[in-house]
């Protein structure tokens, strides 16, 4: 009997970016953390026994091994527990959502994107995100070949996807629906969606998309922003991305060297969050964070190769939902901090500071981790040779 083993590439890949992503706190997150420990000292110092400089380095850690402890169970649970249950977990965060818009809180945004409870934060869209592409592996595999039509696949997966999208962008969290939208597109044309309805789900969205930028203000102002890069700065947003584009630039191809970054200090906005790739290439330079963006590769690689192998079409949906999920998400960071999309608050996968971020993707590596056992195409797996039988038993035509 075959040894189920994980895959073994993409949890290496997903602990070094966990250990970078620590590394990076610490020396970034200095700032921060003595503004948090000591908001009312006046000339703050880390010899002050009031003031915690590694603040955000201790919060993470905690974050980071509760994550890796969900990991570690979730990867031991039958990905059938998912399928059984995942009308239970859309139905949940669809409740979760319409009590952050009565109760949440903005949390120093404009997003009212999470609920606070004893001084801990969650937002509730990360864990949609999870609970989403459950529902729709589950809804997808039970449709086969009927969400190539219009009226049993096109329309139900817009009103799915439409149920949970809603409340996030009343939130309003662009970045949120960004992500959501796009992973549920993915996961449509995995299932074998008609390019047609592909097509015309694309035109909706831009006018959506058209009609939420025109009408709601600070979204507006983003977009406004974008698009005036080159203008005066000082009372718009684009003034994140200049100074992100700046810390990147001045990294030059080596950095400035651990702990000797000047953005981060002084101007860069939520350097150990949204913007800590960009505080991160001004301290490691081009050549080092290249490494990070080629860790996403990988992970996007080896998910799609689980996917790939899957041993049936949820899990195969699931594995195409949870990788397209993280890489989707990581790379729309990645083009924000150099200027590329406007800035929406997206955090990068399993490096910035956030504890909901990093425990809900942790979780979605767990159960990647759970399907790659009993993927054909997992590592060192003797199985690679039957791609044929594969794609004939999942092709949708």
């Amino acid at each position: 009997m075959r040894k189920l083993q994980v895959d073994k590439w993409l949890l290496v890949t997903v602990m070094l970016l966990l250990v970078f992503g620590l590394v990076m706190i610490t020396s970034i997150g200095v700032p921060k953390s003595i503004q948090l420990s000591a908001p009312n000292i006046l000339y703050p110092n880390c010899s002050d026994p009031q003031v915690d400089c590694y603040l955000l380095f201790k919060n993470h850690l905690v974050r980071m091994l509760i994550g890796l402890v969900v990991m570690f169970i979730v990867s031991k649970i039958s990905f059938r527990f998912w399928k059984k249950t995942s009308v239970f977990w859309y139905a949940s965060v669809v409740l979760l959502l319409m009590v952050v818009l009565a109760f949440g809180s903005q949390y120093t945004t404009f997003a009212k994107s999470w609920i606070v409870l004893f001084n801990t934060s969650l937002q509730p869209t990360e864990f949609a995100k999870l609970a989403l592409i459950f529902y729709l592996a589950h809804w997808m595999e039970r449709k086969n070949q009927e969400i190539q039509t219009f009226q049993y696949g096109f329309l139900p997966f817009c009103i799915v996807t439409g149920i949970l999208l809603f409340p996030i962008l009343l939130q309003p969290d662009l970045g949120g629906v960004m992500i959501v939208g796009s992973v549920a597109a993915a996961m449509y044309f995995a299932a074998g969606a008609k390019m047609r309805h592909m097509a015309l789900g694309a035109v909706i969205v831009f006018v959506l998309g058209l009609l939420t930028v025109t009408m709601v203000g600070r979204v507006n102002d983003r977009f406004q922003a974008f698009l005036n890069q080159d203008s005066d700065c000082r009372e718009s947003y684009c003034w994140q991305t200049e100074q992100a584009n700046i810390a990147v630039g001045t990294g030059g191809f080596w950095g400035k060297g651990l702990t000797q970054g000047v953005q981060k200090s002084y101007w860069l906005p939520q350097a150990s969050d949204d913007f800590i790739f960009a505080a991160s290439a001004e301290e490691l330079g081009f050549l080092r964070i290249a490494i990070v963006i080629f860790g996403y590769g990988v992970i996007a690689y080896r998910g799609l190769t689980i996917a790939r192998g899957s041993p049936d079409r949820f899990t195969m949906l699931t594995a195409v939902g949870v990788t397209s999920w993280i890489v989707i998400q990581a790379y729309m960071n990645i083009m924000i901090n150099i200027g590329m999309m406007p800035v929406t608050g997206i955090t990068l996968p399993f490096v910035s500071y956030g504890g909901s971020s990093m425990i809900a993707t942790l979780i979605g590596i767990g159960v990647l981790l759970q399907i790659s056992k009993h993927s054909s195409y997992e590592t060192g797996s003797s199985r690679r040779g039957d791609r044929r039988t594969y794609h004939a038993k999942y092709s949708p035509y």
